[in-house]
């Protein structure tokens, strides 16, 4: 791979993709559709090529992936628009993908398993998604295996990490950074799975690297499951915080979702809070080798280093 093309650089995980494929000396086209926040994780980066761009416009797509060897997908849109929207998302990646002849690496989400009874699930694991926007998922990952373009589609946990803004444990950090009172989404008891964004995007450009990885799904692990109350602790740890952390439930959730359709939409995949799906890794393991995993207390002290940069 010389060249590739990520889609949703601004976010959490494209954004590390970037500055990973980056850091392997290989030239990178930054999509996304803010021109100032491409310009700002990038502008300093001369292996980066910013491109703002929209993901419905065709024209927009074809002009980011002339001379490109892989289309990495890390864009999303809100969860209110998945249902309208997401196929035809997929749909022009695909158009583009087939013109251009490159192959598309996928970010992808745990949500087609569905409810996993207390097991990890592995690529074999069927996927019985009992949630409306878990269905979608399925429907976009049939959409792509029906296609004929070369893909590999990574489930990974919920995403934390540098720039990782738009995610469940990002709502707790930044009050923790402001030194304010603080609240987390779901039972502060139950452990589940996050993955740290720079080791997500270390194994997707591993697994993109190999040509055998493709017309699979793999799944992508975290660093173990964390409780809610251990998290916590090991931010107050990092950060001499003594504030209260309280809990958001379902019902808070759903009550806001009376005034927000974003919210509304949110409640149906509460059940990963009280459930938690819990991804093996070795089939990964077998191929590639060992899952790049950053200990907790790490990958938490290098993100909120992050977010109180003065740069951000």
């Amino acid at each position: 791979m010389k060249k590739a093309l990520v889609l949703g650089a601004s976010g959490g995980m494209g954004y590390s993709i970037v500055k990973e494929l980056s850091a392997r000396g290989i030239s990178v086209i930054a999509f996304a559709r803010t021109r100032s926040k491409l310009e700002k994780s990038f502008a300093a980066d001369s292996k980066v090529t910013i491109f703002p761009g929209d993901l419905f416009k065709l024209d927009d797509l074809r002009e980011a992936a002339k001379g490109v060897d892989v289309i990495f997908h890390a864009a999303n849109i809100p969860y209110e628009e998945w249902e309208a929207k997401l196929q035809g998302l997929i749909s022009n990646i695909l158009t583009v993908a087939k013109e251009e002849s490159v192959k598309l690496a996928m970010v992808d989400n745990i949500y087609a398993y569905g409810r996993a009874a207390g097991k990890k699930v592995n690529e074999l694991s069927p996927k019985n998604p009992h949630t409306k926007k878990g269905k979608v998922r399925l429907q976009v990952e049939t959409t792509i295996k029906d296609s004929s373009v070369p893909t590999l589609i990574a489930h990974f946990p919920d995403f934390y990490g540098p720039n990782a803004e738009n995610t469940l444990l990002h709502h707790t950090l930044k009050d923790i950074v402001r030194n304010k009172k603080s609240r987390y989404v779901g039972d502060q008891k139950i452990a589940r799975e996050f993955i740290f964004t720079p080791d997500g995007a270390k194994a997707i450009i591993n697994l993109a690297l190999n040509d055998e990885a493709y017309g699979q799904n793999w799944n992508i692990p975290g660093y173990g499951v964390i409780s809610g109350e251990e998290l916590i602790e090991t931010l107050r740890q990092i950060r001499n915080y003594d504030k209260k952390v309280s809990t958001i439930t379902k019902n808070m959730i759903r009550f806001l979702g009376l005034f927000n359709a974003g919210m509304r939409e949110v409640v149906e995949m509460f059940y990963l809070n009280e459930e938690p799906v819990v991804l093996d890794g070795q089939k990964y393991e077998r191929f590639i080798g060992p899952i790049p995993r950053t200990p907790y207390k790490e990958g938490l002290e290098r993100t909120l280093k992050y977010m109180i940069s003065p740069e951000n």
